[in-house]
C-alpha cells in the first residue's frame, strides 16, 4: 500500500460521482488537475461530453449533462485531513468551515471547498479522541 495515498474514497451528493455537472469539460479538467492533483484517465463524447479524473485510485468524473452544479458535489474521504488542507491552500484554493462533524457516533474532521464551477466538496477524515479542532 502506498503510504503517500491521500484520497481514500469519493461519494456523490446526488446520483453519480462520475458525472458531476459542469458546463465546460476542458475548463473542469484543467482546474481539477491543478487544484486537486487529479489525473485525467478517460474522456468520451457520447452520450454527453464526460471526463474522468483519478487520484490514488479514487475516480471523480464531470459531464456536460445539464445538472445543477450548485446542489451537487462529492464527499471525499482522505487519509490525512491536515495534509489535504495544506495541499489545497498551497495551490491557492480557499478552504472553508474547518470543523468537527459527527455521523453515526463517528467524529470527523472536515472542511469544504467550493469549486469555480459551483460544485461543493466535503473533505473529511474520521478522527480519534484528542484530534478535534486541531489546526495544524
Amino acid at each position: 500500500m502506498n503510504s503517500n495515498k491521500l484520497y481514500e474514497a469519493a461519494f456523490p451528493y446526488m446520483e453519480d460521482v462520475l458525472a458531476l455537472p459542469v458546463e465546460d469539460i476542458e475548463r473542469a479538467s484543467a482546474w481539477y488537475r491543478d487544484a486537486f492533483g487529479l489525473t485525467e484517465v478517460e474522456r468520451k463524447d457520447q452520450p454527453v461530453p464526460t471526463v474522468i479524473l483519478e487520484r490514488d485510485g479514487v475516480r471523480i468524473g464531470f459531464a456536460v449533462n445539464g445538472g445543477d452544479a450548485s446542489i451537487d458535489g462529492a464527499a471525499i474521504r482522505v487519509t490525512d485531513i491536515h495534509r489535504a488542507r495544506q495541499e489545497l491552500e498551497s495551490r491557492g484554493i480557499e478552504v472553508g468551515n474547518w470543523r468537527v462533524d459527527e455521523n453515526d457516533g463517528q467524529k470527523l474532521q472536515v472542511f469544504f471547498v467550493i469549486a469555480p464551477d459551483g460544485l461543493c466538496y466535503y473533505f473529511h477524515q474520521p478522527i480519534g479522541d484528542g484530534e478535534e479542532g486541531k489546526t495544524s
